[in-house]
This record gives structure tokens, C-alpha cells and sequence, in this order.
């Protein structure tokens, strides 16, 4: 009975350290960036993004429940947000978004050291 969309929760970190965000390499990853307006989006890998500028309201979908709709999430410049892979939602940008992000391979976790 647990519920998969459990599974596709957002996290946001607000402010990370410098230390942090050089660690990641966050400076060489792609950048992108969106007017204020609403976006219909679908995560096929998980990303992990870092706001420059901007300001987010995530609306997670949650089509074949019939349980409460998941919840918003608000983030903006200066957060690290992890988004799950098979996330749909839709952004609503209220402030225009500058942010760099790095998608991830979808490898399994255990097959990583198995030599």
C-alpha cells in the first residue's frame, strides 16, 4: 500500500556552501534559464540543479491516485534541488529562472562495484 509518488519527492537544499557547490562542480555544468510563465515537464533522468536567479513553484501531477495530491514545492535562487527521475509536474516561474544542472545516468546502484 505505499505509495509510489513517495518515490518522486524533491528535495531543496537552501544555501549550500561554497565548499559544497565547488565539490560538485556545479560552475562547469550546463546552464538554462526560462521566463516567468507555467511549464509542463517530465523528468526522464534525475537532476540535480542549482538556482542562480529565480523563483519556482512545483506542482507534482499525481494522475492515477486518488489520494491527496502531492505537495507544492517552492524553491529559488541559491537552493540545490534534486528532481526524481519520472517526475511530471508543472513549474509555475514567478521570477525568470538562471540555473546550471547535471542530469543522471540511470545506472542501477548495486552494479557500480561489483569487480
Amino acid at each position: 500500500m505505499a505509495g509510489e509518488s513517495s518515490n518522486l519527492r524533491i528535495t531543496v537544499q537552501s544555501n549550500p556552501s561554497e565548499s559544497q557547490l565547488s565539490e560538485l562542480g556545479i560552475k562547469s555544468w550546463p546552464k538554462w534559464g526560462c521566463p516567468p510563465g507555467k511549464y509542463e515537464l517530465k523528468f526522464d533522468a534525475q537532476e540535480t540543479c542549482y538556482l542562480v536567479r529565480g523563483r519556482v513553484k512545483v506542482y507534482p501531477k499525481n494522475a492515477d491516485q486518488q489520494s491527496p495530491p502531492p505537495e507544492v514545492v517552492e524553491f529559488g535562487a541559491g537552493d540545490l534541488v534534486v528532481l526524481p527521475k519520472g517526475l511530471s509536474c508543472t513549474w509555475d516561474v514567478s521570477i525568470a529562472v538562471d540555473k546550471h544542472y547535471k542530469f543522471h545516468a540511470s545506472s542501477p546502484p548495486s552494479s557500480s562495484s561489483s569487480s
